[in-house]
């Protein structure tokens, strides 16, 4: 019989399992959500009208594949006043390829360096969809897990360059971590980029969560000791610093002859990002600090809060993530996050991540996004705290 199913590579592809649960909650008004990574406000004012003035002035058409040149000219002075503000070179337009979302970034740069058979190393526990994309495109997924300890996450440097072995392709970094809040320091960082030059190994990080962090400034990222001869990727979205998670709207920060490359595969995938998303995009990065300022101030009571709380239930170990929005904590005892995150949703009306879905390193965790009210995250609590109770 002739199969109408998609080819084994996709059919084969692990299905989200936070929106297994999610989508056994979506529409019940009385289950309290934390499932996503989305901020709970939504765009600011100034950002929205933005879009609402470039479509009253009819900007509906199509644009360049690699977006507006303002938004490039944007992004490329942003970058570079978060991560070249030692004066070791501009990023330029050139460098900048504009994505319809973070997500189409991931996807357009894998399919502009992974092919089929080629190595892959990903650092895990991670957002799900890091680990499926190279997959879609035949390739060979080596995960790299993080180490837990009661003093948070740790990455072990000596057996990681051990695995970046001659032949691999990319390395991909998620720092700050979904789920964790690990993030990568700059000793690491180092090590990991004169490594993988040594190789010819790709480094793509992807860099959602850079303004989301609770040290000094930007998080540490491989543009800060890059240049741009060296085999690095920098993909990035508008969706958590500016709370623009429905305009999909993101960005590549790569070698020109990448961007090049990228610009076509943007022509066969999606052509171009809106013309009126790319205009909200130039305001919110060229008059967003405020908004990025206030968010992290938000979020960083938020975790705060969170965290004391998860502390105080019995048989719940967690860390205070550096990074990131997400409370990634352990459940004693739990073997099932899955089956314990869905059973939340229908008897405790608590809608949460199960640590699984980041990969088998995740079991026994749960993750709780805290981009929320101090309010709401209190009524989670009780919820839990009632749930595991009665467990």
């Amino acid at each position: 019989m002739i199969s109408l199913a998609a080819r084994p590579a996709v059919q084969q592809l692990r299905s989200s399992k936070i929106r297994e649960v999610a989508n056994a909650g979506m529409g019940k008004k009385d289950v309290i959500a934390f499932w996503f990574g989305e901020p709970d406000e939504v765009t600011p004012d100034f950002i929205r009208q933005a879009g609402i003035d470039a479509l009253e002035r009819g900007e509906t058409f199509y644009t360049q594949n690699l977006g507006i040149p303002e938004l490039r000219v944007s992004i490329g002075n942003y970058v570079s006043r978060l991560h070249r503000n030692d004066g070791s070179g501009q990023i330029a337009a050139d460098n900048i390829a504009v994505t319809n979302s973070g997500m189409s970034a991931l996807m357009l740069t894998a399919q502009a360096l992974v092919g089929p058979g080629d190595r892959v190393v990903i650092i895990t526990p991670v957002w799900p969809n890091l680990v499926e994309i190279p997959k879609i495109l035949g390739a060979e997924v080596v995960t790299f897990p993080l180490s837990y300890t009661p003093e948070g996450w740790t990455l072990d440097l000596e057996r990681l360059l051990a695995t970046l072995t001659p032949g691999t392709r990319v390395l991909y970094i998620n720092s700050p971590n979904n789920p964790t809040g690990w993030t990568i320091d700059r000793e690491t960082q180092n090590a990991i980029l004169e490594h993988c030059r040594g190789h010819g190994i790709w480094i793509v990080g992807d860099d959602a969560y850079e303004r989301l962090y609770y040290g000094s400034g930007a998080a540490p990222s491989f543009l800060d000791i890059s240049d741009t001869r060296d085999r690095v990727v920098s993909t990035n979205t508008f969706s958590k610093s500016w709370l623009m998670t429905g305009w999909r709207l993101g960005w590549i920060v790569a070698p020109k002859e990448l961007v090049a490359n990228l610009a076509t595969l943007l022509e066969y995938n999606t052509s171009c990002a809106p013309g009126f998303v790319q205009r909200a995009g130039i305001v919110a990065i060229e008059q967003g600090e405020p908004v990025v300022a206030r968010t992290l101030t938000r979020l960083r009571g938020a975790r705060d809060f969170l965290v004391a709380r998860l502390r105080e239930i019995p048989g719940i170990e967690t860390t205070l993530p550096p990074g990131a929005m997400y409370a990634f904590f352990k459940i004693h005892g739990l073997a099932d996050s899955l089956a314990f995150c869905k059973k939340l949703v229908s008897g405790a009306g608590l809608g949460l991540a199960p640590g699984i879905a980041f990969g088998p390193e995740g079991e026994g965790f749960v993750r709780w996004c805290f981009a929320s009210s101090e309010e709401r995250l209190a009524q989670g609590i009780e919820r839990l705290r009632k749930a595991l109770a009665q467990r």
